[in-house]
């Protein structure tokens, strides 16, 4: 199994349950780790046998257009979306962060974090 890992994947988008959240927006930030056999890119220095980095991240950019009001939805589409793109994926792991969230109290970001294997 060879992971591939895009890290701190920044956005500026609308996902919140409160009404001045889905009208100001927030900024956010994704991890994403996908896991499967990639071991003919390993072996022949070919796209054609990974997965296009590019590429997931444009699924991840698109789902975090769509507003949401849970983090745990968003994370959710981004999985399916992938999964659904790339069957030769495994294993996925999503983190979607809102950075300074607004709560009552000092809070750097709140974190949702989904694993599925396939």
């Amino acid at each position: 199994m060879v992971k591939i890992e895009l890290i701190g994947l920044e956005f500026f988008a609308y996902h919140g349950v409160y009404a001045e959240e889905q009208h100001a927006g927030n900024n956010f930030m994704v991890d994403l780790t996908v896991e499967g056999d990639f071991s003919a890119a390993v072996a022949s220095d070919d796209l054609a046998g990974t997965v296009d980095y590019e590429k997931l991240y444009n699924l991840v950019a698109e789902e975090m257009q769509v507003r949401s009001k849970l983090l745990e939805h968003v994370a959710g589409r981004i999985m399916s979306r992938i999964a659904a793109a790339h069957p030769e994926i495994k294993k996925i792991t999503v983190r979607v962060a809102k950075l300074n969230p607004p709560i009552k109290g000092q809070c750097r970001a709140t974190r949702v974090s989904m694993a599925k294997e396939f």
